[in-house]
């Protein structure tokens, strides 16, 4: 695998499609499995930030929507306050079934400088934390 290649995690959930949408567009749903964020809007052009990173080290993340197909496909750029790079984030959502099948990807993470802090071993971590645990908890509970 080559390091320019963009991070990709697919996992499928026990989930309508209109629920895992819901999960990762709405703000009270999203603080409870991914970040809390003051503000959010699935539109293109909406920019929020939130602070992420171990206690000791915070990092602002800034971050624009480029890409909306409701229901489908959310994308944002996301980047470092006071560094160097730019990738993005995108979710898409397929149903199966009963089910729904999200792919994300995360492209661009050789943009940033090369600090431990931005290694792709932590955003495959990450990811693999929010995306396989976290999110899959959140939209399997039973209401």
């Amino acid at each position: 695998m080559n390091t320019n290649d963009p991070f990709v995690i697919e996992r499928t959930y026990k989930a309508p499609v209109a629920k895992v949408w819901k999960a990762i567009t709405d703000k009270d749903q999203m603080k409870q499995w991914y970040f809390d964020l003051s503000e959010f809007k699935p539109e293109v052009g909406f920019e929020f930030t939130f602070n992420g990173g171990a206690d000791d080290k915070v990092f602002v993340h800034l971050c624009k929507i480029t890409d909306v197909i409701p229901g489908k496909k959310l994308a944002y750029s996301w980047r470092y306050k006071g560094y160097e790079g730019y990738s993005v984030v995108t979710f898409e959502l397929f149903a199966e079934g009963g089910n729904t099948k999200l792919k994300l990807t995360h492209e661009g993470l050789e943009t940033f400088p090369p600090i431990a802090d931005f290694a792709r071993e932590n955003f495959v971590m990450g990811w693999t934390e929010l995306i396989g645990k976290s999110l899959l908890e959140f939209v399997e509970k039973p209401e």
